[in-house]
């Protein structure tokens, strides 16, 4: 529960942001936020996916689960490997170069077009609710077992 709190404080130190920086038009306000999400993406988010995905794994193993034979913990295995190892990377990478592109930016004083290029690809926002979306659903699938 604790690995799940730290990874949920972790979308909610991030996602905001982003979604700030992208309703702005302030330059140097995107700057901050960029800034801020992507240092909370490295020192929250992803420890807390990383916990989450170890203390998963010990506890099924604890629970002697076999990953192959229980459905629902086969689909929270493949739920979490798609989020956890494919949307949260990407998630970073588009941060991470967004934030790149609001700091020349900011230096030059004036909105430049790679950053509007950068905004109005908007895939920080995509992956980011998609990772919101995950952690009610993956909680769901461990709490309730549907199949």
């Amino acid at each position: 529960m604790l690995s799940l709190a730290w990874l949920g404080a972790g979308l909610g130190a991030t996602y905001p942001l982003i979604l700030k920086a992208w309703r702005s038009k302030d330059v140097k306000y995107q700057m901050y936020c960029l800034t801020e999400a992507a240092n909370n993406e490295t020192r929250i988010l992803l420890p807390g996916a990383m916990a989450t995905g170890v203390t998963g794994f010990f506890w099924a193993a604890a629970q002697d689960l076999n990953f192959v034979k229980t459905g629902w913990l086969a689909a929270l295995v493949l739920l979490f490997i798609f989020f956890y190892l494919v949307c949260l990377p990407l998630l970073g990478f588009g941060l991470r170069r967004a934030r790149l592109a609001s700091l020349i930016a900011a230096k030059k004083g004036e909105e430049t077009a790679e950053l509007r290029e950068i905004l109005d690809d908007r895939v920080p926002i995509v992956f980011g609710t998609l990772l919101v979306i995950s952690v009610p659903l993956l909680a769901w699938i461990a709490v309730f077992k549907p199949f």
